[in-house]
Order: structure tokens, then C-alpha cells, then sequence
């Protein structure tokens, strides 16, 4: 054993002549960090693990606890070293079991089922935890469990799972938050996020300021719709606005003000299935009723659809301003979408600036009276 990290002669000596619980503490750590270095002889190895199995059993917590700590990262820990260590008191327990790759999922699982929450919580922080043991840390149903799992980016989560820690505690920041913030986020769980938002918005506006529940509900519904559409962010697949569409019309928000404001942003993926969604018709079909050059395939399309007919010129003016955009603009989609609101608004809304899309939207979609209301002086 090499100097410094090892146990020494005279390691073994003091420990002989003075086995007190600072002294046991401190071998098992030296002990532990011989072994994690890699360098020991296959003798050596097995006698330290010997000594691991004797230590994780000392009736003193300290030495438990200093041999957790600095063993805790070792791949090579024997696994019955891990479970019995996983298994003790909290301040001997959580290192390892925050920390230690030796546990398997069944360690992990038992110990979700077996022990406080303080455990749980510690399973929920690891660098890594796989579907099956996120499940169960959302079945406990504990706050502080999920909230430190969906925080935890090494934390794998179905979708299913996510939409169960939504329904449960979606109304609480510390968890949607850190939800929403996720690395990876599936589309209908990232609306759902989007309306508890927007849905907390209207409550503060309501009791916090000067507001009339009708004006409130029009400022939630322009927050929310812009939000919504941004999920695209413009660079989204078609299977993403297929979803999304989808995950509106199933609660009733795939709204005649959510679809112009998609078509005035340029958005025409998202316009011609959200059309198709409402008139039940496939996509290809409906595309073919927008892109009728005689306009009444269009016409036949609002009417179906039941969007007002005020916002029938409006579409055309958006469609016609995409077209040509799309030729001229290398496919530069933050600027169709710029040139297009602009196109929109001129021909339109002369004294409206192009900052107040959302006094337009409401207007043109048959959300008159909220919108005047809420319109800026």
C-alpha cells in the first residue's frame, strides 16, 4: 500500500493499542480510500472488503458513517457492503444511497418501500434514476419526493408519470416549475404547464389588481395562447403540431383566436391541422380548401369550422403574405413570422401597433367586447 491514502504499520499499531471510535473512524476511511484508488493487490482488495463487512457493522455510528462517506462512489464496493449501509441510520444510509452505482433497482425500490421519506428523497436525487423507480418515488405522493425528482435531470420520466405529478401537484411551484424546466419536456405535458400558468396569471390579476374577472380571463387567454404556440418555436417536426392540436381540442382550447393568431405569426403548419382537427376532415383535404385559389374553398372551411366570418379576409391577407414570404425569405421563419404580423396589421389596423397582436386577435375572432375592455389606452 502506498504512502499517504493507506494503512500504514503504524495505522494498524494505533489501532491495536487505541481502538476508539475516532481512531476506527478514521482506518475505515483510510481503508476506503485505498481501496477506491485501485490500487491494491487482489490480497489486499479482499482483506479490505473483509474489513468493510466488520465496520459497516460497528456499533458506533461515526465509523459507519465515515466508511459511507468515503465509499460511497467506489463501483467496486461489494453490493452487501451497499445494501447494509443503504439499510442503516439516515446519517450512514443517505451517502450511499444518493450516491452509490452498486445499487440495483431492487435495492432502490425497496428501500422507496421500506423506509421515511428522507430516504426517498435521496433515491430521487441520484445522477441517474430509471423509469421503473420514478414511478414508484411519484406513488408516495410525497412533496419533497417529487419535488426533488422532477428537479433532477438524471431522473428518467414517462409521460404517463409526468401528467400523474401534474394532476397531483401541478398546483404547487416547487414542482412545476422545475417541470417545466426539464431537459426534455413531451408537448401535451408542456400545454398542460402552460394553462396551470397562465391559470395562476389570471388569479393574481384578479385579486391582486384592479381587474374585472372578464378582462383577467382575456389577458389568460392572449397569455396563454402566445405561450402555447411558442412550444413550437418555430422549428418543431409536424408529428409535434399533430400533438399539440391534438392535446387542445381535447380540452376545448383549440380556439377560434388561438388559430388566427397562429396563421397571423406566420404558422401555417399549425393553422391547416388545427383547421382540419376542427372541421374533422384530413389534413390534405383541408389544405387543398385553403389553398383554393378561387377563395371559396377557404369560405366553405371558416363556415365549417365556425370561425366568425369577420376573420375571413384577415386569413386571406396572412396566406398571401406567407406565400410570398416563404419564396423571399430563405426560409428565415422569425421573419415570416415578423413580416406577416406586419402585413396583418397595416392592412387591417392602421392605428394599432404591432406590439397589441392581442386587442387584434381577440377583435378579428369574435372576442370583441372582453377585448375592448382589456385594449391599452
Amino acid at each position: 500500500m502506498s504512502a499517504g491514502h493507506q494503512l500504514s504499520v503504524e495505522d494498524v499499531r494505533n489501532l491495536l493499542s487505541d481502538p476508539s471510535t475516532e481512531n476506527r473512524a478514521l482506518t475505515a476511511s483510510k481503508v476506503a480510500t485505498a481501496f477506491s484508488s485501485g490500487g491494491l493487490s487482489e490480497r489486499e482488495r479482499e482483506l479490505a472488503e473483509e474489513i468493510f463487512r466488520i465496520m459497516a457493522r460497528d456499533v458506533e455510528q461515526k465509523v459507519r458513517a465515515a466508511l459511507s462517506q468515503s465509499i460511497r462512489l467506489s463501483p467496486d464496493l461489494p453490493h452487501d457492503v451497499a445494501v447494509t449501509l443503504a439499510n442503516d441510520i439516515a446519517a450512514v444510509a443517505l451517502p450511499i444511497i444518493e450516491a452509490s452505482s452498486v445499487l440495483t433497482d431492487d435495492d432502490l425500490l425497496s428501500i422507496i418501500e421500506s423506509k421515511p421519506a428522507e430516504y426517498q428523497v435521496a433515491v430521487a436525487g441520484r445522477a441517474v434514476v430509471s423509469e421503473r423507480v420514478s414511478d414508484a418515488l411519484v406513488d408516495t405522493r410525497n412533496e419533497d419526493v417529487v419535488a426533488r425528482l422532477v428537479a433532477n435531470n438524471g431522473a428518467q420520466l414517462k409521460e404517463e408519470t409526468m401528467n400523474r405529478v401534474l394532476d397531483d401537484f401541478g398546483h404547487i411551484k416547487r414542482i412545476s416549475n422545475p417541470m417545466a424546466e426539464r431537459a426534455v419536456l413531451p408537448m401535451k405535458v408542456a400545454e398542460r404547464l402552460v394553462t396551470l400558468v397562465s391559470e395562476k396569471i389570471r388569479d393574481h390579476l384578479v385579486t391582486h389588481h384592479d381587474l374585472s374577472p372578464d378582462v383577467a380571463m382575456d389577458l389568460l387567454l392572449d397569455s396563454r395562447e402566445r405561450a402555447t404556440l411558442n412550444l413550437l418555436g418555430g422549428e418543431a417536426d409536424t408529428p409535434d403540431v399533430f400533438e399539440l392540436v391534438d392535446q387542445l381540442h381535447a380540452n376545448g382550447r383549440l380556439t377560434p383566436t388561438i388559430i388566427m393568431r397562429a396563421l397571423c405569426m406566420g404558422d401555417l403548419s399549425f393553422f391547416e391541422v388545427a383547421m382540419a382537427k376542427r372541421a374533422d376532415i384530413p389534413v390534405a383535404n383541408a389544405h387543398r380548401l385553403i389553398h383554393d385559389r378561387g377563395g371559396m374553398g377557404l369560405a366553405r372551411l371558416f363556415e365549417r369550422c365556425g370561425l366568425p366570418a369577420q376573420s375571413l379576409p384577415v386569413a386571406k391577407t396572412a396566406l398571401a403574405a406567407i406565400e410570398e414570404l416563404t419564396q423571399n425569405a430563405d426560409g428565415d421563419r422569425q421573419m415570416i413570422r415578423e413580416m406577416t404580423i406586419e402585413r396583418v396589421l397595416t392592412q387591417f389596423e392602421e392605428n394599432i401597433d404591432p406590439e397589441n397582436l392581442d386587442y387584434f386577435i381577440a377583435k378579428i375572432a369574435g372576442r370583441g367586447e372582453g377585448a375592448a375592455a382589456s385594449r391599452p389606452h
